[in-house]
């Protein structure tokens, strides 16, 4: 997925700033995240945890038919899409780092499942209405 700084209907190049306002934003994101995926018997094992080489955002697990897998969940929000689509925002190279603190949690905490997966979640926060979620299944391929 393409990563741009650049809004998606100019053509000036605009950096923006880190806030208490997007904190705030990602936080509400990674809620709403949560919860849907709780809604789909999901457990949240983990949120935000950090080494030092990065950030996985939720870490969920779930069983079906006697199997266990970890779900990875990278989570992006927006307050609109004049910056695109959310998902956008996770590079090919965030999914490999992905891959890399999966792999350090596991070792970390001696976790494990059947099976692994890395997720994407996307969330746009639109004032006055409900949220909207995308959810992708297996990002990194």
């Amino acid at each position: 997925m393409a990563n741009s700084r650049r809004p998606a209907t100019g053509s000036t190049r605009v950096t923006r700033p880190r806030t208490a306002g997007r904190s705030e934003l990602g936080r509400r994101g990674e809620e709403v995240a949560a919860d849907y995926l709780s809604g789909l018997g999901y457990q949240i094992v983990a949120r935000n945890w950090r080494c030092r080489w990065g950030e996985i955002d939720l870490i969920a697990r779930i069983r079906h038919s006697g199997r266990s897998k970890i779900i990875f969940c990278e989570v992006k929000t927006r307050a609109g899409l004049g910056w695109g689509d959310p998902l956008e925002a996770i590079t090919y190279q965030k999914g490999r780092r992905l891959r890399q603190l999966a792999g350090q949690w596991l070792a970390e905490t001696g976790d494990h499942a059947d099976d692994l997966r890395i997720d994407g979640i996307g969330v746009v926060l639109l004032r006055g209405q409900a949220p909207q979620l995308k959810h992708v299944p297996g990002i990194d391929g």
